[in-house]
């Protein structure tokens, strides 16, 4: 995809050349800020894979992967309800939420596996 397809896949219909490039510059911070989310999601993910110790850990005071993710969706919902100035100041607390709700699906999803592949 270049620039000009980007942009109109954006909604832009013009042909600008300082928009184009603009839209390029858009298009290719964008794919790097995925990857480098992506890494530090993969860099948490091996972490826990250790050990179910680690797991619990990470999620307390949860006690299971689908008591976390309930947790955490009740936070998202909360926060998605609060005024947009209370959400500024709750932000962190977004951020972990969904963390802990993505780290909760992959380990209810694989982490069985993982850990009694471990333990053979």
């Amino acid at each position: 995809m270049d620039a000009a397809d980007f942009a109109r896949a954006c909604g832009y219909t013009g042909d600008s050349p300082a928009l184009l490039e603009a839209f390029e510059a858009i298009r290719r911070n964008g794919i790097v800020h995925a990857r480098l989310d992506h890494i530090r999601r993969k860099a948490v993910i091996d972490e826990l894979k250790q050990s179910e110790a680690l797991f619990l850990a990470a999620i307390g005071p949860a006690l299971s992967a689908e008591e976390a993710i309930e947790d955490a969706a009740r936070v998202i919902a909360c926060w998605r309800n609060m005024p947009r100035w209370r959400q500024e100041r709750r932000l962190p607390d977004l951020i972990r939420a969904k963390q802990q709700r993505l780290v909760a699906r992959f380990f209810r999803r694989h982490g069985q596996r993982l850990w009694t592949r471990e333990a053979a």
